[in-house]
């Protein structure tokens, strides 16, 4: 038996409930792409959509929503990050017309679309809902997490599940299984024992063994689809114009050295240096971001890394609203909500707080960076909220670091260089693919076009 064989017989495809239903039935608003995505996800039952931020996955899972409820007439449950709730409601109202209802626990459920926080998943009962869409689903990223075990135990059942996030990196392969646990379709550990080997030394580190690279993605595609403009989805490249970003400056601020520990700049190695530097630059780089913001009356979305950073930025900077942990939920979601109808000129906040789901595009075309980390998927998501489809305007993303941070610059830009390397990577492996799915759900008809007259047999003929 060949090893192709071997996986052959061990693959699991989503067999689970499942919708058939036209592309004609589906809302006129949507795109004719996003029309392919919402029936292959009906027709699967459970699916995931991995799209380009900006490019409409609340439309799309609200209209996946719809249809289910449409069908079964029994609650569908949105679960969305803080403040996005709120967001979500009204572009599914405005964009699709129909009403989702939002719930703080288990009282407020209607027999319809329910939409609430993660946060509050609790004071819900998992049983309930006939379906269940994960909004911005790299939550369930981390595979130690309370989160993720309680969203994957308690929708085990459930009838109807899909996952909507932006395009995860390609070589995170336990996001990837956490949403085949999610999903129903094989578990984490299934998954990596049947098409990896340990990355050497380091178990934490998986490697696709060399001859199941396209066997993997071929499973891949059987629940997941990865989108990042209509060609990707076969359409012509002029379709692609309308998901066109605009242009993005980055303008890299560097702040003199400012050591408490020596006289020179040296760029800090270890994470204990880099969060030293940031410490010893604080006032220096605080300083520099309010000059920016104060110079103009222009939108600012400003992030920070330190508590002691977003206090010092908000007595420094004009017309500026703070979003912090400590803050209610109620507080976090109205701020975030206002900055998004042009309400706060300057919002301060972390990447860990809002730096998902949020879509900021419309008011603002300018995000400063006080402080940068090491994780690339913080700096790509957080300045999505502003660079994404829909902005009209060139974007200027500021970042302000000390000299001792050269490091953090570096590794920010080799990771986004990896990052686009292997988004290509996949695309590339899954397009035709996906292609394939989404022929399968197209209905095929003969069209009956009579040319010959019809003769009555001798033997019935009355005389």
């Amino acid at each position: 038996m060949t090893y192709e064989s071997f996986l052959n017989s061990k693959r699991r495809l989503a067999a689970f409930k499942s919708i058939d239903i036209s592309r004609d039935e589906l809302n006129k608003a949507l795109f004719e792409h996003q029309k392919d995505l919402v029936q292959l996800a009906l027709k699967k039952g459970h699916f995931a959509i991995f799209a380009m931020t900006g490019s409409g996955k609340t439309p799309m899972q609200g209209e996946w929503a719809y249809q289910i409820w449409k069908k079964e007439q029994k609650p569908v449950l949105i679960l969305a990050p803080l403040a996005v709730a709120h967001q979500s409601i009204n572009e599914i109202k405005n964009i699709l017309g129909y009403d989702v209802k939002y719930c703080e626990s288990a009282k407020d459920v209607i027999n319809g679309i329910n939409i609430t926080n993660y946060e509050k998943l609790d004071k819900f009962n998992p049983c309930e809902f006939v379906a269940l869409v994960l909004d911005e689903s790299s939550r369930i990223k981390s595979y130690t997490s309370k989160s993720r075990d309680l969203i994957i135990q308690s929708f085990k059942s459930t009838p109807y599940k899909l996952a909507c996030s932006a395009t995860p990196s390609p070589n995170d392969y336990t996001e990837l299984g956490n949403h085949t646990e999610f999903l129903n379709i094989m578990s984490l550990s299934e998954m990596l024992s049947m098409y990896f080997i340990h990355d050497g030394g380091d178990t934490s580190n998986w490697i696709l063994k060399g001859h199941a690279v396209r066997p993997f993605w071929e499973f891949i595609s059987t629940w997941a689809a990865f989108f990042t403009k209509p060609s990707d989805l076969g359409y012509s490249k002029a379709e692609d114009e309308k998901f066109k970003l605009p242009n993005l400056t980055m303008h890299h601020i560097e702040v003199e050295h400012a050591s408490t520990t020596s006289l020179f700049a040296v760029a800090a190695q270890t994470l204990t240096e880099r969060r030293q530097a940031k410490r010893d630059s604080i006032k220096d780089r605080c300083e520099a971001v309010a000059k920016i913001c104060n110079s103009s009356d222009d939108n600012f979305l400003v992030w920070c890394e330190l508590n002691d950073e977003g206090k010092m930025l908000k007595d420094l900077i004009k017309d500026s609203v703070e979003v912090k942990g400590s803050d209610s939920d109620e507080f976090k979601a109205k701020a975030m909500q206002d900055f998004a109808e042009g309400k706060i000129r300057v919002l301060i906040t972390k990447p860990k707080i809002a730096g998902f789901g949020m879509n900021w595009q419309k008011h603002c075309k300018n995000v400063i960076y006080a402080s940068l980390s090491d994780s690339f998927e913080g700096f790509f998501q957080s300045l999505r909220r502003v660079y994404r489809y829909g902005q009209k305007r060139d974007v200027d993303c500021y970042i302000v670091t000390s000299e001792a941070e050269a490091n953090v610059i570096s590794n920010i830009k080799r990771k986004e260089e990896e990052f686009i390397k292997m988004i290509s990577g996949v695309l590339e492996q899954t397009k035709e693919m996906i292609q394939r799915e989404i022929r399968r759900t197209k209905t095929i008809k003969t069209e009956y076009e009579p040319k010959m007259a019809m003769a009555m047999p001798e033997f019935l003929k009355v005389s």
